[in-house]
């Protein structure tokens, strides 16, 4: 398999070989379903949090007499049927939502993930995007170059989730280049994660030699 190499003017500059196990895998519902639940669950912050009676604050003095106020019996002012009392069966931060994925179950999903979207013609494979230093111009800029591809003409123009943009070698001055850009998101190719793939429109891989050896790296590393 031949994919062809842009430049930052998006003019194409050539052709690499992508392997056939890494972008030409069929879609497994089943797989993905399992890892994308799972890796969502990772992610999930624990915020809300209840006070039962034993958290809340005071309430160590009964408040009346047991008998003889003709008042209903009561031990503690925090107990859950008072106003600013304890909650009953409420949230608790104790619970962990987090579970373990398997290695080859991982890199076999991004493998779905990334055959997927090749399939569907939305993975560009860039030469370099020439960021030396940190400018969103020159960011902006070079996706509106890009946008001028067959295929990617939305690249510039979406306003939510419109690219990952994948570097072999994730410098400052990219990271602070994009990200002025809401649209776009970045991330090292080490990282990438059918979940990141997924949620974006486009998948734009920053030379793609090094980065599609990585990903090989990553295949040895799973068996």
């Amino acid at each position: 398999m031949k994919a062809d190499i842009y430049n930052v003017q998006g003019k194409k500059t050539g052709s690499v070989e992508i392997p056939e196990n890494v972008f030409g895998v069929a879609w497994n519902d089943a797989l993905m379903h399992q890892v994308v639940t799972v890796m969502q669950a990772n992610a999930r912050p624990i915020v809300a949090h209840t006070k039962n009676r034993g958290d809340v604050r005071g309430g160590g003095r009964k408040p009346w007499q047991q008998k003889g106020t003709g008042r209903a019996r009561h031990g503690s002012i925090r107990s859950p049927i008072w106003k600013g009392g304890g909650v009953t069966h409420g949230p608790r931060k104790e619970k962990v939502y987090a579970r373990d994925i398997p290695k080859k179950m991982r890199a076999r999903a991004l493998f779905v993930a990334l055959s997927r979207k090749w399939k569907e013609g939305k993975i560009l494979f860039v030469g370099s995007l020439g960021l030396e230093a940190p400018k969103t111009a020159a960011a902006k800029k070079a996706l509106v170059a890009l946008s001028g591809v067959s295929g990617f003409e939305k690249l510039a123009n979406k306003r939510r989730n419109a690219a990952l943009i994948a570097f072999s070698e994730f410098t400052g001055a990219a990271q602070k280049s994009f990200r002025n850009i809401g649209s776009v998101e970045c991330a090292s190719v080490r990282n990438l994660n059918p979940v990141s793939v997924l949620n974006s429109e486009y998948l734009v891989i920053e030379n793609p030699e090094a980065a599609i050896a990585i990903i090989s790296n990553r295949i040895s590393k799973k068996k």
